[in-house]
């Protein structure tokens, strides 16, 4: 069988759904080591798209062409954006040419690596990208795989020939539209941080008992040797984490001391010092401390940790400031799952307890548009001085998913005084009609709110 380091030197690999976040940082990552890349999708939106045309790789037409799967490509990547009889994919099937997944790509890669896999259903990213930043910090040699632009890294991947470690942010979402293995599966690590689970993408795992059985697999799959790291203040992680197995080392962790003061947040050293950080929320302290953890297993002191973890400013729509004045900062976050949700508000509201705090969540993925799954938000939302929910009938038809009515979403997020809205200009005029005075706005979606120019809102709003 063709190993990835093979296709390296004969340097010819095709992308099916090569827009993606993950797929397209990929391909630019292959293409810059020298590698032949081609690649197809049906739709590719920013910004891959310009990343894409800057490197030469952005597809001429949009659409599949089996055509493009010739006996010359040595192997294929299918993105997760392509379904299972795409026909690029059928073709390359007929043709016997290996097709991998994107994380069985970047094992392959990193086979004489030392593997660490940050996991959890929420919190992961923050903590890869707090490690990526220390290791960047003192000049260490790795790789990486991260979810989210970090400021100081051009792309979201790394894939060296020389690096002798790898820290990969592990996804629990099925690895290809024919490999429905969770992605954290695929990298086998040496060293497995799992943050906090809570129940999502339920057109997957449709029973949380089903979601919650991906984590034990991870944990499972810990070598001998092996270091299993893990928040102890989530209930069903300790639980897994704890089990007895051999040779397999549990760390646990907690929130990291710290104090707030006009609005900045003051880590607590064990000796009295307070470190200032750039990064807030109660979240936020545990993602960091379980990034020290993990970093102290592979070489970085205490004392470094709390050097270069002044510097850090977060991943890119985590708790990210997008504009502010001296009386108003809005922020954008990632967060739509209902513990996301929870945690962030909180978060903001505990930093400038002072300020009015208004929220607004778009709900946008298969899970937060699911009628079955809305319960999980009741009494998730309640932080907010003013909460206000934005969602899309027309993304509701696009899923296929059954409809659900304002009414549905302000009694199952339990919030009497609860906006709705499904027009994103209706939201714009709500929002720009608050008082701004000693106010902050906290916009969270995965999603664009269905294209709302938020610079341009952000900009109104702090006039």
């Amino acid at each position: 069988m063709t190993s990835p380091n093979e296709i390296i030197k004969s340097q010819r690999i095709h992308f099916i759904a090569i827009g993606g976040a993950a797929m397209h940082n990929l391909a630019l990552v292959l293409n810059q080591k020298g590698i032949t890349v081609t690649g197809s999708d049906d739709e590719i939106y920013e910004p891959s798209k310009t990343r894409l045309d800057q490197a030469g790789l952005l597809p001429e037409q949009m659409g599949w062409f089996p055509e493009k799967i010739t006996p010359e490509l040595d192997a294929v990547i299918l993105g997760m954006h392509a379904r299972a009889d795409n026909p690029e994919l059928l073709k390359a099937q007929e043709l016997g040419i290996r097709v991998f997944s994107y994380p069985e790509f970047v094992f392959e890669q990193s086979r004489n690596k030392q593997r660490v896999v940050i996991a959890g259903s929420h919190g992961k990213t923050t903590t890869t990208a707090i490690i990526l930043h220390v290791l960047k910090y003192f000049n260490r040699k790795f790789d990486y795989l991260v979810g989210a632009r970090v400021a100081g890294f051009d792309t979201m991947v790394k894939l060296s020939d020389d690096a002798p470690l790898i820290v990969i942010e592990g996804d629990e979402y099925f690895s290809s539209p024919i490999d429905r293995q969770p992605k954290f599966l695929h990298y086998h690590p040496h060293i497995t941080l799992i943050s906090g689970i809570a129940w999502d993408h339920i057109n997957v795992y449709p029973e949380f008992e089903a979601y919650v059985h991906q984590f034990e697999l991870l944990a499972e799959s810990s070598p001998k040797g092996g270091m299993l790291i893990y928040d102890d203040t989530d209930d069903v992680v300790s639980v897994i984490s704890k089990k007895e197995r051999a040779d397999v080392q549990p760390f646990g962790y907690t929130e990291h001391p710290h104090v707030i003061r006009e609005g900045v947040t003051y880590l607590l050293k064990p000796n009295g010092e307070e470190v200032p950080l750039k990064i807030f929320g109660g979240h936020n302290m545990k993602n960091l401390n379980g990034a020290k953890t993990v970093l102290e297993k592979i070489g970085i002191e205490d004392f470094m940790f709390y050097e270069a973890i002044q510097s850090f400013t977060g991943a890119a729509n985590r708790l990210e400031r997008a504009g502010e004045n001296e009386s108003t900062a809005i922020f954008r976050d990632f967060a739509h799952a209902p513990s996301k949700l929870e945690a962030t508000a909180k978060a903001v509201k505990n930093q400038f307890p002072e300020r009015k705090l208004v929220a607004v969540v778009e709900l946008h993925t298969f899970s937060s548009l699911n009628k079955y799954f809305l319960p999980q938000y009741k009494g998730k939302f309640n932080t907010p001085d003013v909460a206000a929910v934005y969602y899309s009938p027309h993304t509701i038809e696009q899923k296929k998913l059954t409809p659900i009515s304002p009414e549905d979403i302000t009694e199952t997020f339990g919030n009497p005084n609860l906006k709705v809205f499904t027009d994103n200009q209706k939201l714009r005029e709500f929002l720009l009609a608050q008082e701004w005075n000693n106010a902050n706005l906290l916009l969270m979606s995965s999603g664009t709110f269905d294209g709302l120019n938020l610079p341009e809102l952000a900009a109104d709003i702090l006039k």
